[in-house]
C-alpha cells in the first residue's frame, strides 16, 4: 500500500464491506499488530489481533481517514483490548513472554512467519524485559510505526512524557546491551 490513490480506493471499498479489501487491510496491518499484542500479552495476543479486527471490522464504516489514521485507530484498538485483558486478569503481573523460534516455525501460518526473523525475536524478548509502560511506547514507536503525538493520543499521555519513556526505555536497552559487551548504537 504504498501510493495514496490505489490505499484511497482500498479504504472505500472495505468501509462498503468488499471482502478483497479487508483481507488488503489485514494484510498490510496484521504482522505489525501481531507481534505488538504478542509482545504485550503473550500467547494470548492472537486472540487480543482478533478482537482488535472484529471491532474494526464493526466500525469500519464510521471510520474516515486515510492509511495513517487507520493504523492509528487499529493500534488504538488495540491498546484499549489490552487494558481489557488486563483488567480481566484481575490486575496481577503478568510476565511477557515472546514465541521461540522453535514454535514460529512449526507453522506455515503467514503471521508466525512474518515473526521468524531472529533478530526481531532477541529485539522483542528485550523490550519485554522493560517497565510494562516503557516496553508499550517502544512497540507502538518501533513495530506500530507511529509518532510521539499518535502514541501519545493511544495511551493518553503527553508528547513530552513519552519521549521520556522512549528515552529512557531505550537507554535502559542500550546499557543492557553494553553490560554484555556488545557495542550499540541506539537512536531515537
Amino acid at each position: 500500500m504504498q501510493s495514496q490513490e490505489p490505499l484511497a480506493g482500498i479504504l472505500a471499498a472495505a468501509k462498503t464491506g468488499a471482502e478483497w479489501a479487508i483481507t488488503a487491510l489485514y494484510r498490510e496491518h496484521q504482522p505489525s499488530l501481531l507481534r505488538y499484542l504478542r509482545a504485550q500479552a503473550g500467547s494470548e495476543g492472537e486472540d487480543l489481533a482478533s478482537e482488535v479486527w472484529l471491532q474494526a471490522a464493526a466500525g469500519l464504516g464510521r471510520f474516515d481517514g486515510d492509511d495513517a489514521a487507520f493504523r492509528r485507530w487499529l493500534f488504538t484498538i488495540a491498546h484499549r483490548r489490552l487494558i481489557d485483558s488486563r483488567r480481566r486478569q484481575g490486575r496481577r503481573s503478568t510476565i511477557l513472554l515472546v514465541e521461540s523460534q522453535a514454535e514460529a516455525d512449526e507453522s506455515n501460518d503467514p503471521e508466525k512467519r512474518a515473526l521468524r526473523v531472529s533478530d526481531s525475536e532477541e529485539a522483542l524478548a528485550r523490550i519485554a524485559t522493560l517497565p510494562p509502560e516503557q516496553a508499550e511506547i517502544v512497540l507502538l514507536r518501533v513495530i506500530g510505526g507511529l509518532d510521539v503525538e499518535e502514541v501519545a493520543s493511544i495511551v493518553g499521555k503527553k508528547p513530552g512524557t513519552v519521549r521520556v519513556l522512549q528515552h529512557r526505555a531505550l537507554k535502559r536497552l542500550e546499557e543492557e546491551l553494553a553490560g554484555e559487551g556488545r557495542r550499540v548504537d541506539v537512536t531515537e
